[in-house]
């Protein structure tokens, strides 16, 4: 029901006659010459950023190298190798609790069943 009134409204905007007796087709045409004005200078806007946008990454490009370098890289190398040991350890000694917690329930379950 919506698409048909969506579709007799546009029939009829495009039918009628405007204020001063001219057809609003005129209008309707004047709108999609505006349309491709619009799409024509946005294009050219989307060239000129192109351009823009290269630059920006021939700059990073030089600049890029000597900002790598300034990373300490091997420190940062080392930092993570220390939190990495100690996440390793930390994890270890939970399993390794968790494995004796289950080694007792088992032998209480054993010693309840008679087994």
């Amino acid at each position: 029901m919506i698409m048909g009134v969506a579709i007799g409204t546009a029939a009829t905007y495009l039918l009628r006659r405007g204020p001063r007796g001219r057809p609003i087709r005129t209008v309707v045409s004047a709108a999609g010459r505006g349309a491709s004005f619009a799409g024509r200078h946005g294009a050219r806007g989307a060239l000129w950023a192109g351009g823009q946008a290269a630059r920006g990454a021939g700059w990073l490009g030089e600049q890029g190298g000597e900002m790598w370098n300034r990373i300490p890289r091997e420190e940062i190398a080392e930092e993570v190798g220390d939190y990495l040991s100690s996440a390793r350890e930390a994890i270890n000694d939970t399993v390794a609790h968790e494995l004796a917690d289950l080694r007792k329930a088992i032998r209480r379950q054993r010693k309840r069943l008679g087994v």
